[in-house]
């Protein structure tokens, strides 16, 4: 097969442009492949592909040119609503709340909304609710579904995640990383009926009422090479507690440097009376702080451990008294320490690492 240098110069266009459909796509390189040379099946191997698929296109282009690798028309009623008619009412699914939203009260747009709307700005006479479901499911697009996400707006982003994550996957020598932080407001609710247990078919049924007997907050550290955890109940979390509680730390690790990796909280600073310049002047300097970036504390390794917890301990539990739930939390500390305690395999997938280099890449231990 020859091709001319303007058939050549299209296909090599079609197979290469972001635009173009894999169907088009694929079709163009197998008459590229064609102009090189060999039978059906030997082109068929090289892209992957069938010796048929390959003699079929190749025979409606030596007919019909590039004509020939278009689709045919299709029997059956051509399609209610058009190319343009489905671009619109996407775009219409995926503008933002509009005033008639607004003077009615709502704070979203439904698919019966989709429709009406569509109706009124005359993109279509009439369209059912079961159209516009269709046209939109087909790109999965879903107008009623909010699914919330949180931006980083720190300037120091990338320099604060490099160091946090070369922390963990390299830890100085003749020193411990922890990872610290504060899990406030747990509730300690009374469940006015006892649960029903469990049978074949059915789960386990706890009754929704419940009475509220206070709430307690857990200041706690994760060491990240062991996975041990060291943590303390109360009823506040000032910043008076957590120095107490950086105290018992200082206790716990008495030599060698200790890196702290904790969020932006206030009582984390300084602040007026130099609280943490104090600390670290009264344990010879060996605490090195470091923060992560604004509305990413999920680079701290700890919140996976308060996963664990609210999943183990807490979820679906019923408690007397806040003193219990303080006992039981940190029984379930002990019993961490004792049996479960381990490092994260903690893999980071975000901004650094991705043109980071290979070595920061690699998942901790």
């Amino acid at each position: 097969m020859n091709l001319s240098a303007e058939d050549r110069a299209e296909l090599e266009r079609i197979s290469r442009a972001a635009t173009s459909t894999q169907r088009a796509a694929g079709r163009a390189r197998i008459i590229l492949e064609c102009e090189r040379g060999g039978s059906a099946k030997v082109i068929g191997e090289r892209l992957g592909t069938s010796p048929s698929r390959v003699e079929r296109w190749r025979s409606r282009f030596l007919r019909d040119g590039l004509a020939g690798l278009l689709d045919r028309p299709r029997p059956g009623h051509p399609p209610q609503f058009g190319p343009l008619v489905h671009a619109e009412l996407i775009a219409l699914a995926c503008e933002p709340r509009g005033e008639l939203e607004k003077q009615n009260g709502k704070n979203r747009r439904t698919l019966e909304d989709v429709r009406q709307e569509a109706i009124r700005r005359q993109i279509v006479p009439s369209i059912s609710w079961t159209s516009v479901q269709r046209i939109l499911a087909g790109l999965d697009i879903r107008p009623h579904v909010i699914e919330q996400w949180i931006h980083s707006p720190d300037p120091r982003f990338r320099e604060k995640v490099v160091e946090i994550t070369d922390l963990y996957l390299h830890p100085p020598p003749n020193s411990v990383v922890l990872s610290i932080d504060e899990k406030t407001g747990m509730q300690a609710l009374e469940r006015r009926f006892p649960d029903r247990l469990p049978g074949p078919g059915r789960p386990r049924r706890q009754e929704f009422e419940y009475k509220r007997r206070g709430t307690q907050a857990l200041i706690c550290s994760f060491e990240v090479g062991t996975g041990t955890v060291l943590g303390s109940c109360g009823d506040t979390r000032t910043g008076e507690d957590l120095v107490r509680f950086m105290e018992a730390v200082a206790a716990r690790y008495p030599t060698g440097t200790v890196h702290v990796i904790w969020d932006n909280l206030n009582i984390h600073f300084d602040g007026a009376d130099g609280r943490w310049t104090g600390f670290n002047h009264r344990h010879g300097e060996r605490f090195v702080f470091h923060y992560t970036p604004k509305h990413a504390s999920w680079m701290n390794q700890i919140e996976l451990f308060f996963g664990i917890l609210e999943r183990l301990s807490l979820r679906h539990a019923s408690f007397s008294s806040k003193e219990e739930l303080c006992a039981t939390v940190l029984a379930f500390l002990d019993y961490w320490n004792r049996e479960r305690a381990h490092p994260f395999r903690w893999t980071f997938t975000g901004f650094p690492l991705q043109s980071g280099t290979a070595e920061l890449a690699r998942p901790a231990a």
